[in-house]
């Protein structure tokens, strides 16, 4: 199977899902996870040759003329992406599969999840940049069909809007900038650019480019001030909160981020804005997720800090802090999927999400409370959960800082304290500690569908917590490697004996238990902070919105007020306005240059025109206004036999003196025109009547003067006797050099006539 294949075969098979979904009902997760189960293996066999240093590129022309490629590039980094993306999908399906068992709409659901795992795996697998950002665009459009699944409620679809709009627009600033690397770099290709690191960090665009590619990756993984959408996409159905908004779509900004450090890395420009965005993210929703009641809120504002804490590792750039965000990137798409699907069976078994309303459940639910419990574990980094080792190699990192590894470690503590309170929240709270009195007589163990996920989740944070080798070497290992640019062995172990570590983590843990103790107390000094949050980012984004709504309110009542007058003047007055100026200011335009000698009789003509048109606009009868255009329509005539058309000129004098003759029978009986404008009014109407006939004298002048190739005209009378056998050049160009199209107009009026001898033969009697 060709690497693309595996990308395109998850937008196939969404396709075919909601057929499948008609005919299989019972299992139907079971079978849409296949695909994913299928694509874990093949990944799995490129375990071994990317452990070795192999790097696979494939590619293909895709738009060879702007130098675009569909090319791929599977290394360290992209493998382990892919590995989470396939391996945490196929659970996810599976579990969605009976979480949604009864709603009318699974196939919609899986079409959407499917599309999302192959644009995701597009992102993680690009080797071009504008493969990329297509992808890219196509996993915030997947996810705003997953986030507004349930479109009947309103919330569903405000949440929806606000991810892809923040999203959308963080995108079209990371188009922007990954366009000016592929000028600067000479080409959009990773394999070449990632050669190009210095070059483009010397570039005058360098502070540009970065601010464009970071807005792109921050408002992707929900960082200050762009966080707000992300606890609000908990409107989400829960298998797209596992799935979307722990373990893939948020993290697709730190894969960039860790994609493009050895290309824009290394300066203090990357260094301050990542690490301070970053460290300001990971305290803001650490905290505020302290005071949420909400499950998967609490999971999503933590979420947003873990993501915080990743950015800072790469913003700081060092090489141990750089292993570390690989690592902990790995565990916490671990412990927090299995996190939110266990949330999810909760709310499926009781119908609440509510830590206030939940308590007791380790006795109807064993087995999730045993995987919540090892999530639980992890997150809060308790050996010998992986997680524990993630947080080990987080302070030993932090320590290793010259000059700021303090400060880093303060930090890094305070945020890892408030998880471990958070673990307690969600993962202990409503199973084993739980409020007194509370009972759940209709819960009981969820269906193994909906255990298995956060079973092998949790298992798998266990696994790798005591055999940490079998992921340091295989998988973590090559995707530090594939950041640095060089090998980067890992060698993780689950004890280095007593240590300063050691004693970190123990304070950190001690100190989180304790702040999870005193919550309840603390709960009242954070209205202060609710009441901050609500003049945060998230009612900027809303007034934001509310007056792009009401701008374009206004602009609809000022250019679309239904009036067709104000229409033909706007139109009017922007065709002479533009096109006068372009002439005006043109190469070589001086004057209409016009050196052809007028005669008495051609200026007589012309005259008799003007006044005749003049009159028209003057008169308040009908029968003189209708006159006058009647001389208008003469006057070309004569002017058609002056230059020697006179079957121009006649078919001009009988089309006007039927004009005529139809206007006189039909308004005959009307009274006078009466005026329904001010003088000024029709001076202006005037005016721009005038500079409108003006411009298009002079452009239809200009273009008859315009001779790119020699006149066709030449042909015609060259050709008309020999070729057509016809002396009337006029008659032979319709016949025979332009037959097609005077056959075209004749079916119009043929297919005209049909229809007014069908109005005219109509009997409406009885009718009014």
């Amino acid at each position: 199977m060709s690497i693309i294949l595996t990308v395109l075969s998850g937008f196939i098979f969404a396709s075919a899902a909601p057929f499948v979904h008609r005919f299989i009902k019972e299992g139907i997760g079971w079978i849409m996870a296949l695909l994913p189960i299928s694509l874990l293996i093949y990944f799995l066999t490129y375990v071994p040759m990317v452990a070795a240093g192999e790097v696979t590129i494939v590619s293909y022309p895709w738009i060879p003329r702007l130098g675009v490629t569909l090319s791929f590039y599977l290394d360290g980094l992209s493998l382990l992406f892919s590995l989470l993306i396939s391996g945490i999908g196929a659970l996810v399906l599976i579990y969605a599969g009976s979480y949604l068992k009864e709603h009318p709409q699974l196939g919609r659901f899986n079409l959407f999840i499917l599309m999302f795992m192959a644009s995701m795996l597009g992102v993680v697998l690009a080797g071009n940049l504008l493969t990329l950002f297509v992808f890219w665009e196509l996993t915030s459009l997947s996810s705003y069909l997953l986030i507004g699944f349930d479109h009947e409620r309103e919330t569903a679809r405000s949440a929806a809007l606000q991810a892809l709009l923040v999203t959308g627009g963080g995108g079209l600033a990371l188009l922007a900038g990954l366009v000016m690397i592929g000028q600067i770099g000479g080409s959009f290709e990773f394999s070449l650019l990632l050669q190009q690191g210095d070059r483009l960090r010397g570039d005058p665009l360098y502070v540009p480019i970065v601010l464009l590619v970071l807005l792109g990756a921050f408002t992707k993984s929900a960082q200050v001030p762009f966080h707000f959408w992300l606890p609000s996409a908990m409107e989400a159905p829960t298998p797209v909160s596992a799935y979307l908004h722990s373990a893939t779509m948020v993290k697709a900004g730190i894969y960039l981020m860790a994609r493009l450090t050895p290309i824009l890395g290394g300066t203090d420009t990357w260094f301050y804005t990542v690490s301070i965005i970053g460290g300001a993210t990971m305290l803001v929703t650490g905290i505020s997720a302290l005071y949420q009641n909400d499950m998967k809120r609490i999971l999503a504002y933590s979420t947003a800090s873990v993501l915080g804490m990743l950015t800072l590792l790469l913003g700081l750039g060092a090489t141990a802090t750089i292993e570390t965000a690989i690592i902990y990137l790995f565990a916490h798409a671990l412990y927090k999927g299995a996190l939110f699907l266990v949330a999810g069976a909760v709310d499926h078994e009781t119908g609440r999400r509510d830590i206030r309303a939940l308590g007791g459940l380790r006795r109807a639910m064993p087995i999730t409370a045993a995987a919540a419990g090892l999530a639980a574990l992890s997150m809060a980094g308790i050996p010998p959960l992986f997680g524990y080792i993630g947080k080990e190699v987080l302070y030993e990192a932090a320590q290793k800082l010259s000059g700021i590894g303090s400060y880093v470690t303060g930090l890094l503590m305070l945020a890892s304290l408030l998880l471990v309170a958070v673990a307690g929240m969600v993962g202990l709270r409503p199973f084993v500690i739980g409020k007194k009195g509370v009972t759940h007589p209709e819960a009981h163990e969820a269906p193994i569908s909906l255990r298995l996920g956060p079973v092998v989740l949790a298992g798998s944070g266990l696994l790798f917590g005591l055999f940490p080798s079998l992921a340091g070497y295989w998988i973590l290992s090559p995707a530090v490697a594939a950041v640095l640019r060089q090998p980067a062995p890992l060698h993780l172990s689950l004890w280095h004996g007593w240590n300063e570590i050691v004693l970190l983590s123990l304070a950190t843990t001690a100190a989180g238990a304790g702040l999870y103790a005193a919550r309840e107390r603390l709960l009242p000094a954070a209205e202060a902070l609710k009441g901050i949050a609500r003049w945060g980012p998230a009612r900027g984004y809303s007034a934001t919105l509310n007056g792009m709504m009401r701008l374009a309110q206004a602009q609809t009542r000022l250019l679309q007020n239904g009036r067709l007058r104000i229409y033909l003047m706007i139109v009017a007055t922007s065709a002479v306005g533009l096109a006068g100026y372009t002439l005006l200011h043109r190469d070589g335009f001086i004057g209409l240059g016009i050196e052809s000698e007028l005669r008495f009789y051609e200026v007589a003509i012309g005259g008799v025109i003007l006044a005749a048109a003049f009159l028209a606009t003057q008169t308040r009868s009908r029968l003189g206004a209708v006159t006058a255009l009647g001389v208008v329509g003469y006057g070309v005539a004569l002017i058609y036999i002056l230059y020697g058309a006179p079957d121009l000129a006649m078919t001009q004098f009988l089309i006007e003196t039927f004009m005529v003759i139809l206007f006189i029978l039909v308004f005959y009986h009307l009274p006078g025109l009466t005026p329904f404008s001010e003088w000024k009014r029709r001076l202006r109407d005037g005016l721009l009547s005038l500079a409108v006939g003006t411009l298009m004298f002079t452009l239809a002048y200009l273009a008859s003067h315009a001779r790119f190739h020699p006149p066709i005209s030449r042909f015609f009378a060259e050709t008309s006797v020999p070729m057509a056998h016809g002396r009337n050049i006029v008659n032979v160009i319709l016949v025979d050099f332009r037959a097609f199209d005077t056959l075209g107009e004749i079916t119009v009026l043929s297919v005209a006539a049909f229809g007014v001898y069908a109005l005219l033969k109509l009997r409406l009697e009885g009718k009014r």
